[in-house]
């Protein structure tokens, strides 16, 4: 039984301090003494809060290398799910679901972006290169302004960005932004570890200061609040407590080891070599993981967008030893090719989606729950497979459980007739607001969710 002191201690409450004219706060985890008698929902009465994630990774997978054999919750992982192996209780599998997006939206991987919204994209065809907009808000987006979610926290939603390199034939909206708040309202994901820690976390040093935000830890400010919170908490809530602390120092350790994104390189000796060369994908993919983990633990927002790699991007996976874009890889018509450097790839992005679930699993959120327990993630791609550009059978996978509403363990379900992968957003929406009847517009439009996703 979770005992609650005298005067309960409200889930916002913030430990804060100074330090030279400078101010500093730092959000808490959620403690025993936030919660009501029984551990079920916070002392106010308001229900534990559940997050949504979207993640995205560029041009699809291998589908003979990416689908199981079986269905079921007992589906083997195949070669590209393999990196799930830790957490695979909490990922669902959905394949054999084809876009409804209007044969007009076909203009290779813009269309398969709708898979994020149910919405058709706009002014196809209306701009330079390979143009679109997105048509409507994206399902974070449209989770996020669901009454009692982004409303309840400091931040409504946040966009974290891994690979910097974009397409340079694609433009409009479509294809540079996971997040959409609406038509022709881009929302353009963060980078910069650094700067997410900034946004998510408070300044700690006055912006004109040349040394950077990570100089003065934000520790040092707090420590006599912390103090003072301490004579207030339990022994279980001190643990917690101390834990949160010291993750937090790590976090600043982490975050200041990174190598600046803008360092100047010698001058190249090739007109074509990349300004930053290889980007650090793996080092800024977990620090981000670490970063959302916090925000989501902290409450200072509950709904946040990945965009790992852009759909037709030149993202080069120079970790693998690859000296190509992703992409073209995935064009290359050559078996061995798409057999090591395209599957390769497919890998090297889900270990990136795995080491996050594996994050969330790892920190706990509640009495006898972890962060994955208390989340909703949904990723997918803009294809099924580079090579063809095809929207049919793209690729889906849903992990966590969302506070108990989403089926555990996970399980793998493929759609026989194309079934409408936006009934699968409808499922995720309904999380969240139960009384939704509808996502999307148009053809992709779903008023049917998915049922073998909702816990029974």
């Amino acid at each position: 039984m979770v005992l609650i002191p005298s005067k309960p201690l409200h889930r916002r409450t913030l430990l804060r301090g100074a330090l030279g004219g400078v101010g500093a706060t730092l959000a808490l985890p959620l403690l025993d003494a936030m919660l009501d008698g029984h551990g079920e929902a916070l002392a106010d009465g308001e229900a534990l809060p559940v997050r949504f994630l979207s993640y995205f990774f560029g041009n699809g997978v291998r589908l003979d290398q990416f689908v199981p054999p079986i269905e079921g919750p007992t589906y083997p992982l195949t070669a590209e799910l393999m990196p799930f192996g830790a957490v695979k209780d909490y990922v669902s599998v959905l394949t054999g679901f084809n876009s409804h997006c209007a044969p007009s939206n076909k203009i290779t991987h813009h269309e398969g972006m709708v898979i994020f919204s149910g919405f058709n994209n706009k002014d196809v065809g209306e701009g330079q290169g390979f143009y679109s907009n997105a048509g409507g808000p994206t399902i974070d987006q449209v989770i996020a302004n669901t009454p009692g979610v982004g409303d309840k926290t400091i931040i409504k939603s946040f966009q974290l960005g891994i690979s910097k390199r974009p397409s340079e034939v694609d433009f409009g909206t479509t294809m540079h932004a996971m997040s959409h708040a609406g038509y022709l309202m881009p929302l353009a994901p963060t980078y910069d570890p650094q700067k997410v820690w900034t946004q998510l976390f408070d300044s700690f040093t006055p912006p004109e200061d040349p040394s950077g935000p990570l100089r003065l830890g934000v520790l040092q400010l707090v420590r006599d609040s912390a103090k003072r919170l301490d004579k207030r908490l339990g022994a279980a809530d001190r643990a917690r407590l101390e834990a949160h602390l010291q993750g937090v120092a790590e976090l600043e350790k982490k975050v200041a080891a990174l190598p600046p994104l803008c360092e100047k390189p010698m001058k190249p000796t090739e007109a074509n070599v990349d300004v930053g060369g290889n980007e650090p994908l793996v080092s800024v993919s977990q620090v981000m993981a670490e970063l959302l983990k916090y925000a989501f633990r902290c409450d200072i927002t509950r709904v946040a967008s990945i965009l790992f790699t852009e759909g037709a991007g030149n993202t080069i996976f120079a970790d693998l030893g690859h000296d190509t874009a992703h992409h073209w890889y995935t064009h290359d018509e050559d078996a061995g090719m798409q057999n090591k450097q395209v599957h390769d790839g497919v890998v090297f992005a889900m270990e990136r989606l795995a080491y996050l679930l594996e994050t969330f699993k790892n920190e706990a959120d509640g009495p006898g729950a972890n962060l994955l327990d208390n989340t909703a993630v949904f990723c997918s791609s803009d294809c099924s497979e580079g090579i063809s550009h095809s929207v049919d059978d793209q690729p889906m996978i849903v992990a966590g459980r969302a506070g108990g509403k989403l089926t555990h363990p996970g399980l793998h379900y493929r759609s026989k007739t194309g079934e409408n992968p936006t009934d699968v957003l409808l499922t995720l929406r309904q999380v969240f607001d139960p009384a939704a009847t509808a996502v999307g517009a148009e053809e992709p439009m779903s008023t049917t969710p998915f049922a073998p996703l909702k816990a029974t």
